[in-house]
């Protein structure tokens, strides 16, 4: 029974979940977009769009909370400096995600997920 579990466990215990999410991440801002599967692209995307607003947001404190979230300076850096000027207006959903059919070896759905 799946009493008082809340959230996408993607078959993996928190600390490998963690590390997931946080590779997940760093990839998609680092190269625009990144493959993956539906279930794992769906837990991606509430990370990404707390870590645009923190760089929208652009102070101090917003980058500290972005270092917490993901500990790698040159992707903060680099969020920081490039992200408010491609969405000014835009308050949310600053990801796209496609639906690309299933994977051949194990049939998981996949899923290419885009910042916009």
């Amino acid at each position: 029974m799946r009493h008082r579990r809340k959230g996408r466990h993607l078959g993996c215990n928190p600390a490998r979940r963690k590390s997931l999410v946080r590779g997940l991440v760093r990839s998609l801002l680092l190269h625009g977009h990144v493959q993956t599967t539906e279930a794992r692209a769906k837990a991606i995307r509430p990370e990404v769009d707390h870590l645009v607003t923190l760089a929208k947001r652009g102070d101090l404190h917003a980058r500290r909370q972005a270092l917490a979230r993901l500990p790698d300076r040159e992707v903060v850096k680099d969020l920081f400096d490039t992200v408010p000027e491609r969405f000014p207006d835009r308050i949310s959903g600053f990801t796209k995600m496609y639906r690309l059919g299933r994977r051949l070896g194990d049939g998981a759905p996949l899923a290419r997920l885009e910042l916009l």
